[in-house]
């Protein structure tokens, strides 16, 4: 039997606090990042060499088999605002604990698809949160690989945010002034300089030469202004 960790504390501490299905690779490194950056994390798996890997680093962790109701219920998942569902390879799995969460009401659910046909059926049953880690960091890698792009983060199927060295032409120029909006409809919304810090751009920032920009807009508009030297 697995009891709550979180039943002695306050409800707005476990409220705050993530919950982590599965704990391989995309679980993992999530449920860590969170505790790095002072979350609460309850991390829960099947696997007990897994489980004491993160024994210490998580808040708490546990080895447990999220398909089953009584499971969910022991430890508490419907007081958490927040589960991610890491699982991947056990599709089966992965429906399983998502509709039963679904079925228990409360939390908000972000849920790891390793297909298109996956991703489907977790959309129809109302997940709140779809994620492709394979696909969405393998379309990333291959605009670096471009070489046109510093960093590239992909926010909506059409909006982006790059990092990229400013190109020839807008050095020098304002930036109310230069072909960004007028040629390529994107805004540039941090600079950073010879000082090597980050300042936000304005209309009468003018970038030098070897500056780097984040600039925000459309996918194929981003990628050709990024290409430029």
């Amino acid at each position: 039997m697995v009891d709550n960790p979180f039943s002695r504390k306050a409800a707005s501490r476990t409220a705050s606090a993530v919950a982590v299905i599965g704990l391989g690779r995309f679980g993992g490194a999530l449920a860590v990042e969170l505790a790095r950056s002072g979350t609460e994390v309850l991390g829960i798996d099947t696997d007990e060499d897994i489980v004491q890997a993160h024994n210490g680093v998580l808040t708490h962790v546990v080895r447990a088999d999220a398909t089953r109701q009584a499971t969910l219920d022991q430890l508490g998942l419907r007081e958490f605002d927040r589960v991610v569902i890491g699982i991947g390879t056990d599709i089966q799995a992965s429906i399983l604990t998502t509709s039963l969460l679904k079925r228990m009401g409360g939390p908000t659910i972000w849920a790891k698809a390793i297909s298109e046909q996956h991703g489907l059926i977790l959309e129809q049953l109302a997940v709140d949160h779809v994620v492709y880690p394979e696909a969405d960091m393998g379309r990333r890698v291959a605009h670096l690989v471009r070489g046109s792009m510093l960093d590239y983060v992909e926010f909506d199927q059409d909006l982006v945010v790059a990092k990229t060295v400013v190109p020839e032409e807008v050095v020098g120029h304002r930036l109310d002034e230069s072909v960004l909006r007028r040629r390529f409809g994107i805004t540039v919304v941090k600079i950073k300089g010879a000082d090597g810090q980050w300042h936000s751009a304005a209309g009468d920032t003018v970038p030098q030469a070897g500056d780097t920009l984040i600039v925000i807009g459309p996918v194929a508009r981003t990628e050709r202004f990024c290409a430029l030297r």
